[in-house]
């Protein structure tokens, strides 16, 4: 969805990312392990002249910054998740399109493929949660499959459409290399049909090769 987003598609997106519970809770002995693990290097970020082109407007890119994007919107977010060390870079051109990018270092492998697949499976019910929390929104979500980089990665859409009108499409990936997972959203005023699904595959290929 773009960064104007309407009211009650942002309210929508916030229910729904508190109604998809809790999960990839640790024990308490957890946090000396954590405090062991080596700091690695940080992962690099997309640059903004690898989102997909936009057909009148160039790409400016932000710097990178530390902690959780709010411009990531409300299907994803830390509720029940492990404090990580979450960084992200967001993007944006002249007009209403707009994208973000998120790493987040995770302190396993195995914790990463945990945290991809809870990310993944809230971009996939997202939707549903939207319909439910906001009876005025009527949302659709879409498959785009998996993509072979690194240790994977997936790409779904969504489309919100409110009573009076307005309509948001946005494509979002969740991919993953060792214990570091991305994910990148873009987002603009439209439908499925304003979707650019094959550059996005690009960019999101190139933001897990480009992490180390």
């Amino acid at each position: 969805m773009s960064m104007r987003i309407r009211t009650s598609a942002c309210t929508a997106l916030a229910v729904a990312a508190l109604a998809a519970g809790t999960v990839l809770t640790a024990p308490a002995a957890g946090a000396a392990e954590k405090a062991a693990v080596p700091k690695a290097a940080a992962p690099k970020f997309l640059s903004a002249s690898q989102l997909p082109p936009h057909p009148t407007s160039a790409w400016t890119a932000g710097p990178a910054t530390e902690g959780f994007p709010e411009a990531l919107g409300g299907c994803v977010s830390t509720e029940g998740v492990l404090d990580y060390e979450y960084r992200h870079r967001e993007f944006r051109t002249d007009l209403e399109t707009n994208a973000v990018q998120l790493t987040v270092v995770t302190d396993s492998a195995a914790h990463a493929k945990a945290l991809a697949k809870h990310y993944d499976d809230l971009v996939r019910t997202c939707a549903d949660r939207i319909e439910e929390s906001s009876p005025d929104i009527k949302a659709e979500g879409r498959d785009y499959g998996k993509l072979p980089v690194e240790e994977g990665a997936r790409v779904r859409g969504l489309h919100t459409e409110t009573s009076y009108g307005a309509t948001d499409i946005s494509l979002t990936s969740v991919g993953r290399d060792g214990r570091t997972v991305t994910v990148v959203r873009w987002a603009q005023m439209g439908d499925f049909g304003d979707a650019p699904v094959a550059a996005f595959k690009k960019t999101t290929t190139t933001a897990v090769n480009k992490l180390y």
